[in-house]
């Protein structure tokens, strides 16, 4: 088998808990510690130490890590990007993470940083960008582009040949319809659907979407 490779997790919270055990399942990767500067060095999530803070990434990078972005991501997705963007600026080596459970086409791009969780499915010619999360049962169908830093939630769905930006958060069982474009920096609610383009940022839900705020 080939040797597991080290991964340093950055962020402790719940959302962590979900992709340790994506991790896990992999049998790709080593957890070796979790960094987070609201827990107390010595803690565990999931039996696994905190061994730190952001302050040690330079370090930890040194000791020929990987590293991969655990920060959860609803309304905001400016932590996520902080940290990203500060591993890509240290040169560290970034995991892209995808679970066995997953259907995954060939075809399909996924960007690094970005994890896909259980059950979710990837078509063929779709494209994922960088640090995003793809989480337990979403769908991206064929010919389906999302930007960087977007996190889609659980049984989330983007039709064919839908255009997301950047920044943005698509709620739980939430179904954009084929060939819709939503800008960047856009939140839509959970059971929302969206029938139209979005071309403005803000927050959107109901069936069909309308704008509710910014």
């Amino acid at each position: 088998m080939p040797e597991k490779k080290p991964l340093i997790l950055i962020g402790g919270g719940g959302h962590c808990k979900s992709c340790i055990e994506v991790i896990n399942a992999t049998g790709d990767w080593e957890i070796k510690g979790i960094l987070d500067p609201n827990l107390k060095k010595g803690e565990f999530v999931l039996n696994y130490p905190v061994i730190g803070s952001d302050d040690d990434i330079g370090k930890l990078i040194a000791g020929g890590n990987y590293f991969l972005v655990t920060v959860g991501q609803i309304k905001s997705t400016v932590i996520r990007k902080r940290i990203y963007d500060n591993l890509k600026l240290k040169s560290a080596k970034i995991a892209t993470v995808i679970s066995p459970k997953a259907i995954v086409s060939e075809y399909a791009s996924i960007g690094s940083g970005t994890i896909i969780h259980h059950y979710c499915m990837v078509n063929a010619d779709a494209y994922i960008g960088e640090n995003c999360i793809i989480n337990t049962a979403a769908i991206i169908e064929h010919d389906a582009h999302a930007g960087n830093n977007n996190h889609i939630s659980t049984c989330a769905v983007l039709n064919g040949h839908v255009i997301l930006g950047d920044y943005c958060f698509i709620g739980s069982g939430a179904v954009v319809s084929n060939d819709i474009k939503i800008t960047d920096n856009v939140i839509i609610g959970a059971g929302s659907v969206i029938v139209k383009n979005i071309e403005e940022p803000g927050v959107y839900a109901g069936c069909p979407a309308k704008k509710i705020g910014k």
